[in-house]
């Protein structure tokens, strides 16, 4: 059994229950919409699950930013000192710091912990979308999902090349709506709440171009995917902008160019 088996058919639940609430308010089950609103429930039911690691990263970023100073003061004090007793003194005194500021031990585990889901609902939209069944997705739901349609281009279709100009402009009108919003908020929502002054350059050059190769590699995406997946990620998209501009304008990390911004209107 596949490690994200579970995951999936969690996901799945999710999805065949927000499927039947909007065919019990009467939506048509087979339609596109009910399908596109089923996958959208899934982005809301996930995100909001996911907030308390938003939350404990957000926290994390302003308290690592808060004992930059001290730790870059440590640093050059220790520099080129590598006997033992320096080192222990040196990590004793990171310490120090990390619990004067609040530093989270968990490091990058809240993201990690955030990737299996990505990847189950990967996996659940592509083999919905191949007919195969999983969990509460039966072969009822199954079928249906392969019925429905969105401007006439199945949700279970892939790629950009189909039926005719009509497939391909629905498949690319998502994967760009999708590029252009994950570019949006990596460029002027995230890169931006980032403090890249002591970063070394090879990071600081990979956090440039994070934006482009987010918004290519979704676009390139686009044409393997299920259509179905497609709709899931302008979905997601969305949120993640909308939660990046929160976060930008009412919790931007201290030092960083988007607090510098926000504090001068307030200043004024």
């Amino acid at each position: 059994m596949s490690v994200l088996e579970p995951l999936q058919h969690a996901l799945a639940v999710v999805v065949s229950g927000a499927h039947a609430g909007l065919g019990a308010v009467g939506s048509d089950p087979d339609a596109g919409a009910t399908w596109v609103a089923s996958i959208a429930a899934v982005v809301l039911v996930v995100r909001c699950a996911l907030l308390p690691l938003v939350v404990h990263g957000v926290r994390s970023a302003h308290a690592a930013a808060r004992a930059r100073p001290a730790l870059k003061e440590l640093t050059a004090r220790y520099r080129g000192q590598r006997d033992a007793d320096s080192l222990r003194a040196l990590t004793e005194e990171r310490r120090a710091i990390a619990a004067e500021h609040g530093m989270s031990r968990l490091g990058c585990l809240p993201l990690l912990v955030q990737l299996p889901i990505w990847l189950g609902l990967y996996h659940l939209m592509s083999n919905v979308a191949r007919g195969r069944s999983v969990g509460a997705m039966g072969s009822d739901l199954v079928a249906s999902l392969g019925q429905a349609t969105i401007a006439g281009v199945p949700l279970a279709d892939r790629g950009y090349a189909g039926a005719g100009p009509g497939h391909l402009a629905v498949v690319a009108g998502l994967a760009l709506t999708a590029a252009t919003l994950s570019f949006v908020t990596q460029r002027y929502l995230v890169a931006p709440n980032v403090v890249t002054a002591d970063l070394p350059e090879a990071m600081a050059s990979a956090q440039r171009m994070m934006p482009v190769l987010s918004a290519g590699g979704l676009l390139f995406a686009g044409g393997v995917v299920p259509v179905a997946l497609l709709v899931y990620w302008v979905a997601n998209s969305t949120w993640t902008l909308a939660q990046s501009a929160v976060v930008w304008r009412w919790f931007p990390t201290p030092g960083s160019p988007a607090a510098l911004r926000n504090a001068a209107p307030a200043a004024a």
